[in-house]
């Protein structure tokens, strides 16, 4: 068991928190009881994940995706109310790190989907350093990494296949990082790799002969909470469970 502001400060630390410019608040979004036993983690604070949460008996939720952004007008109404409802109805603890958990080197989601893939980055890029990129273990052609990223996270990838070189090197960054598609360029990858993708990305694959990849935004992301939680766990002696709800997008 640990107490929550132990947790929390631990966490803030650990990921530098303060390093960041985010699109919302990391850290404690929701407070609840004051210590932490039993710890479930999910890519997203959704109704069904808190509902799962609930269910398990959970002192505290860890998410990537937390309940508030930039841009939202403040009001507890509707899906939001619903949300917040529940978890302070059950005084369920709610905990959400977006970007630095995209970054960190080792718990992060770009370390994990690597460590996945047996990628190991020697190189960041990117604003805020967000991307990672190395060396492939063997060179492959665009459908073989397809092949072996749709194994990785047993879903369909998308690919925008460039011009058809030996794939060498590859760039990465989970969710919706389709815009750091160009940096990943700029720096000599022959592939980029993450969640989603927007109409630009055709033309410049097209353009560049670098291939592109899209491999679901949910996905991409499901493996920083999971390194995290099972780090948490081991250090403060906690119950942890993951819990993925899927998502096709």
């Amino acid at each position: 068991m640990v107490e929550r502001t132990e947790l929390e400060r631990y966490l803030s630390d650990a990921l530098c928190v303060n390093q960041f410019k985010d699109y919302g608040p990391n850290g404690l979004q929701v407070e609840g009881r004051p210590r932490v036993q039993r710890l479930m983690g999910g890519v997203t604070a959704s109704r069904a994940l808190i509902e799962q949460a609930l269910d398990w008996r959970a002192d505290a939720l860890l998410v990537h995706h937390g309940l508030f952004w930039r841009g939202q007008d403040g009001r507890l109404t509707g899906w939001l109310r619903q949300r917040v409802g529940l978890l302070l109805g059950a005084d369920l603890n709610l905990l959400a790190y977006h970007l630095p958990l995209d970054a960190h080197p080792e718990w992060g989601n770009n370390a994990a989907l690597g460590a996945r893939l047996g990628w190991v980055a020697d190189q960041r890029l990117g604003e805020q350093q967000l991307v990672f990129a190395g060396a492939l273990p063997q060179a492959l052609s665009a459908e073989g990494l397809q092949q072996q990223l749709q194994a990785a996270l047993q879903r369909p990838v998308t690919l925008l296949p460039g011009d058809g070189r030996p794939l060498r090197r590859v760039a990465w960054c989970t969710g919706g990082a389709q815009g750091y598609f160009e940096a990943a360029i700029e720096a000599g990858a022959d592939a980029f790799v993450t969640g989603e993708m927007s109409e630009p990305q055709l033309h410049l694959a097209r353009e560049t002969g670098v291939a592109f990849y899209a491999c679901g935004h949910h996905a991409s992301e499901r493996y920083g909470v999971q390194a995290l939680g099972a780090h948490l766990a081991q250090r403060f002696a906690l119950d942890w469970q993951f819990c993925d709800l899927d998502n096709p997008a």
